[in-house]
């Protein structure tokens, strides 16, 4: 979902955000126009909705929807390994953001 229509629904919710240009591996291939962007329920962590502009955006998404089909919650986001530095860390710190425990912004 956007956030829009979680708000339309009236879903209390938290947003969590991580810019390319604070990765480390978006800098070293010179892609750091983009964010990744996800949006929990605020009670369960629940992942309501996620979106990424920028580069492999095609090939992150799918965390986020295997995440959705197995009913993860943002700490299951932020306790799984991503490797450093890769686009992919980005994913793990926008969850972590979303409960203010993000640690590269």
């Amino acid at each position: 979902m956007t956030e829009a229509k979680v708000k339309e629904k009236g879903t209390a919710y938290k947003v969590g955000r991580f810019p390319f240009n604070a990765s480390g591996r978006a800098q070293a291939v010179g892609e750091t126009e983009g964010f990744v962007k996800v949006i929990i329920d605020e009670k369960y962590h629940q992942i309501l909705g996620a979106h990424i502009v920028g580069p492999s955006a095609t090939e992150l998404i799918s965390e986020y929807t295997l995440g959705r089909s197995l009913e993860a919650l943002a700490e299951d986001f932020i306790h799984t390994v991503h490797a450093h530095p890769t686009l992919a860390e980005g994913v793990m710190e926008a969850a972590a953001d979303s409960l203010g425990e993000a640690i590269n912004i």
